[in-house]
């Protein structure tokens, strides 16, 4: 990863306002209060068939408090993760009902022990047997949901895209590799709003962008430095869907190859701006996207002190005035270009203006353009000498 793009400054994400990102969408906060809505009213059924309440404090403050004090943390808890994932509920689901598969498991077992102890008759030894199983099967649960949370990598519960399936349904993954992370624009663009493809950071990139943080080399740690910086913007960006996984490729290699490799076997794409990387994937035809390819195609195709080539249309407003159009027709307005109507002539840009019409470009023959016939004739050098003698 030798070749590393422009150092670009490293921008936030702009502010969201309280009407875009903060505002939950009308259904949800429908959803949202309907849910405290059906446990409040399930929390006063048991207090509306009470005959008689004895301990108002007991039979009803109570018992509709804690119904509450529940919908308020669930509430909480669903406001606090406003971005989920369905890999990761998925993946939490699946470990609660294998904890409580184990726990059935655990609790046959105790039920086994305690007729052996012959303890099933004693009501507290019975009552502590319970309130043991209920213990397991939390503990288990609460294992289970942790263990497939932190090795997700691993389980490949949570990433079907990469394990199970050979073909990517919807927008292909990206593989991000350690130029494109150092380089930043990538942050900007996500900023934008115009990439919603999932990201992927390979462990390895990591790695690699944690040894040129540790290099005793200046330049290589600071772009070490800037890569992780990067990364953990976009991390921090809700915008973005970012994942960091431990993938495997079938070979061993530099992080290249192994790029390279994951690419071909799960059907993913890669970001860089290593041109080197990018010629080898495409001869073994692997999707690369290029971020100096987007910025050419991005730039401004008209800036001040570039020369452009250019059909002279029609005469302009001034006297001496051309005027030509870009492809994207843009009204290109050349001085001294009025005896060149029909040609194509090489323009330096020399100034662009904003209207409430369009932009406007301006410009002037280039020095190097050759002269025409017309202005060659109309304007020649006045002969001051002596004029011709008679014979």
């Amino acid at each position: 990863m030798e070749e590393i793009g422009p150092q670009q400054p490293l921008t936030s994400p702009p502010p969201t306002t309280a009407g875009e990102e903060s505002r939950p969408p009308f259904l949800l906060t429908a959803v949202r209060i309907l849910y405290a809505g059906l446990m409040i009213a399930v929390a006063s059924i048991p207090v509306a068939n009470l005959d008689r309440v004895t301990n108002p404090l007991t039979d009803v403050v109570m018992p509709i408090a804690a119904t509450i004090a529940v919908v308020i943390i669930v509430v909480l808890l669903d406001l606090r993760t406003p971005m989920k994932r369905i890999s990761n509920v998925v993946g939490v689901y699946l470990a609660v009902v294998a904890g409580l598969f184990a726990s059935l498991a655990v609790g046959v077992l105790i039920d086994l022990i305690a007729e052996a102890w012959d303890v099933t008759g004693d009501e507290e030894a019975v009552r502590y047997v319970t309130l043991l199983k209920l213990a397991v099967g939390l503990t288990l649960c609460y294992v289970a949901v942790s263990v497939v949370l932190s090795t997700r990598d691993s389980l490949r519960l949570v990433i079907p895209y990469v394990e199970f399936s050979r073909k990517v349904r919807g927008l292909r993954p990206m593989l991000l590799d350690t130029s494109a992370l150092i380089d930043g624009r990538l942050n900007s663009f996500t900023g934008t709003g115009f990439l919603d493809a999932p990201l992927i950071v390979p462990q390895c990139v990591i790695n690699e962008l944690h040894a040129l943080s540790d290099s005793a080399d200046r330049l290589k740690r600071d772009r070490g430095r800037r890569g992780l910086s990067n990364l953990r913007h976009m991390q921090n960006d809700p915008r973005v869907n970012l994942d960091i996984e431990e993938l495997e490729s079938t070979t061993s290699g530099d992080v290249d190859t192994i790029l390279m490799d994951l690419a071909g076997e799960k059907n993913l794409r890669i970001v860089t701006t290593d041109t080197n990387l990018a010629r080898v994937a495409e001869i073994r035809s692997i999707t690369v996207l290029n971020l100096h390819d987007l910025g050419e195609i991005l730039r401004d195709p008209a800036v001040p002190g570039e020369i452009i080539q250019l059909e002279i249309i029609k005469a302009g407003e001034s006297e001496g005035q051309g005027v030509g159009y870009l492809p994207d027709g843009t009204m290109v307005v050349v001085d001294d270009a009025e005896d060149r109507i029909g040609r194509s002539v090489s323009v330096i840009i020399s100034n662009a203006v904003q209207t409430s019409g369009g932009r406007l470009i301006f410009g002037k023959i280039s020095p190097d353009q050759p002269e025409t016939l017309k202005r060659s004739a109309t304007q020649q050098p006045r002969h001051e000498g002596p004029g011709p003698h008679a014979t």
